[in-house]
């Protein structure tokens, strides 16, 4: 089968990239010819939050990536589509997560099924935003009336799609593979020492880019919990900014937390990611609201235990009481698992439980389940 995927990928940067390259590698692993469309421009300057869209790193020798789409240039968008569809793969996947992202795919998607012979099939990672925008609505339906077919990665999503009127259109929940293109799983001792980080205390990991509704406000208020302070840990906030740091800021000052956190608040280039998974007893993650999220299968990959909260599809890849905890989005409540999980000494049992978890989340899954969706489409 002759396959494109149609979003972020080298050389910008980020977990979606991440996720494009590494199902380009899946789908050639199964026999497939599969190459990349990613954007000569992505967002512009006046809308990215963070401090540079692209990768600082090599690029990926094996791939085949084309840098031509401009998400703000319609000219691009006619471009991509009419080439595509004179060409006639027999799979186009999309990769949406935005609606601001709704005209560029939604024009392209239009042009190539024109063809009557490229299968369009989106994986959508959410089609009601985590922050929403005037626009959000039309923006949406337009890409995703675009397209044959859907693959999500969160059964709430797929609900979602079934409210907004396209549960005619062939659908499957596919959870989100792991990331297993990090590398191999370090030492916990090995991976302190990388980071130049003492032994003696235990660490909490708070992983990716920064934004409201990831909820690291209620953590830092959680950190602030009396039982919580008198435990010898500390908070790894591991990701960039993508708004204002002074809230948090104000709250690590409020609570007297500067001496309990550790900040490498840049971008993690991929090679770093290990140390920082490694290095902690607790991967958490206190979203305010979600779909599904990376930073579960990143955990999954380097088999450390879970904290997460109890909305959008968190819950689905996290069994309690098997690999982690689920709990309320609520300070209270997570500083009671914290103390739970040092406490009864759970690190050892929930990592046996990921463990066997992780069996579950494959790449030819998704590339199965895209295939089928494509095939009943």
């Amino acid at each position: 089968m002759r396959v494109v995927i149609i979003g972020p990928a080298y050389p910008l940067r980020g977990g979606l990239a991440t996720y494009n390259e590494r199902l380009a590698r899946a789908f050639r692993e199964a026999g497939d010819e599969v190459r990349l469309v990613t954007f000569s421009l992505q967002y512009p300057d006046f809308l990215f939050p963070g401090q540079t869209q692209f990768s600082t790193e090599p690029g990926p020798p094996d791939l085949a990536i084309e840098v031509s789409l401009n998400s703000v240039n319609p000219l691009s968008w006619w471009a991509v589509g009419r080439r595509l569809r004179r060409e006639r793969p027999d799979l186009v996947v999309f990769r949406f997560w935005l609606p601001f992202m709704g005209p560029a795919l939604g024009t392209v998607a239009r042009l190539v099924r024109g063809n009557g012979h490229t299968r369009v099939v989106a994986i959508t990672d959410n089609v009601i935003p985590h922050e929403k925008r005037p626009g959000d609505g039309p923006l949406t339906r337009y890409f995703l009336s675009a397209c044959d077919g859907f693959v999500t990665m969160s059964r709430r999503v797929l609900g979602d799609l079934q409210r907004l009127g396209f549960g005619r259109k062939p659908a499957q929940y596919r959870p989100h593979p792991l990331y297993d293109n990090f590398g191999p799983i370090k030492s916990k001792a090995e991976a302190l020492a990388t980071l130049q980080l003492p032994a003696a205390v235990g660490y909490l990991l708070f992983f990716g880019f920064i934004r409201a509704y990831k909820g690291l406000d209620i953590l830092l208020e959680a950190f602030a919990d009396a039982r919580v302070a008198a435990l010898p840990i500390k908070l790894i906030i591991a990701g960039e900014f993508y708004e204002d740091s002074a809230p948090y800021e104000a709250l690590i000052q409020k609570y007297q937390l500067a001496d309990r956190i550790i900040r490498a608040t840049d971008f993690i280039p991929n090679e770093e990611v290990v140390n920082y998974f490694c290095a902690a007893d607790l991967i958490v993650q206190p979203y305010k609201n979600a779909t599904q999220s990376g930073v579960s299968q990143i955990a999954y990959h380097f088999e450390r235990p879970m904290l997460v909260t109890d909305v959008g599809g968190l819950a689905e890849l996290i069994p309690a009481g098997v690999v982690g905890y689920v709990v309320p989005p609520t300070p209270g409540a997570i500083a009671e698992a914290i103390v739970d999980f040092y406490a009864n000494q759970r690190e050892a049992k929930f990592a046996v439980g990921v463990r066997e978890e992780k069996k579950q989340f494959s790449w030819p899954a998704m590339v199965g389940a895209l295939k089928e969706v494509a095939l009943a489409s």
